[in-house]
């Protein structure tokens, strides 16, 4: 019964951590269409696709996979192979990404107000995915990947290492919109919204979704 109902616990988990991605994709476009600065992991590929022909999407393909690479060099002999599972996790986050960016395109934010409405929603999304992908169990994005690499060879902490990744893809976004847009693009206030909140609502629903996912995956 075991060898029979074990694949099928595994879909569901792939399928969890599928639903997951679209919830995360979603808040990641709505915060986009805010206009008031994306997430941190989002920062980079939005400012990238701002001053080159690559979509939201394919950006965040291209860096998810540096990421990964990035693991890779860093643990060498100790890399689990396993882990490049979060190569097709970052093709799907990619074009789901792109595929929320167009189902967004409507979205309209004429007063300040309603940009954080927006933003904020979007905020509340990316928290709802990111605890559907530790819920799911299967495999991290390449973001978080790198973060448990870097522990692995510094004596550094998970949350601080976490903040430490964060800020210093906020940095690189900046950089980089100040030298090939000559002006700041992607992080704005919505991007420390989104460092500070959505850690903190994936943290606070963990629980009930790991309750959800214990009778789901039994």
């Amino acid at each position: 019964m075991n060898q029979i109902q074990k694949p099928t616990v595994t879909l569901k988990r792939w399928l969890f951590l599928a639903a997951g991605l679209a919830i995360m994709s979603l808040g990641v476009a709505l915060s986009i269409r805010a206009n008031l600065g994306t997430s941190p992991i989002s920062s980079v590929p939005y400012v990238c696709s701002l001053f080159s022909p690559l979509s939201v999407g394919s950006a965040t393909i291209v860096m998810h996979c540096l990421m990964i690479l990035a693991q890779i060099l860093l643990l060498r002999q100790r890399y689990d192979p396993v882990q490049l599972l979060q190569l097709p996790v970052a093709l799907v986050f990619g074009w789901l990404t792109d595929a929320a960016m167009w189902a967004t395109g409507a979205v309209q934010c004429g007063a300040y107000w309603q940009q954080w409405l927006v933003c904020l929603l979007g905020v509340a999304l990316v928290a709802v995915g990111v605890s559907f992908e530790v819920t799911a169990g299967v495999a991290p994005l390449a973001g978080e990947g790198t973060v448990l690499a870097l522990c692995q060879v510094l004596p550094v902490k998970f949350g601080t290492m976490k903040v430490t990744f964060d800020v210093s893809l906020v940095l690189t976004a900046c950089l980089l919109s100040l030298i090939f847009l000559g002006q700041l693009q992607g992080v704005r206030e919505g991007t420390v919204a989104a460092a500070l909140c959505v850690g903190t609502i994936a943290r606070q629903l963990n629980k009930p979704l790991g309750r959800l996912g214990k009778t789901l995956f039994a």
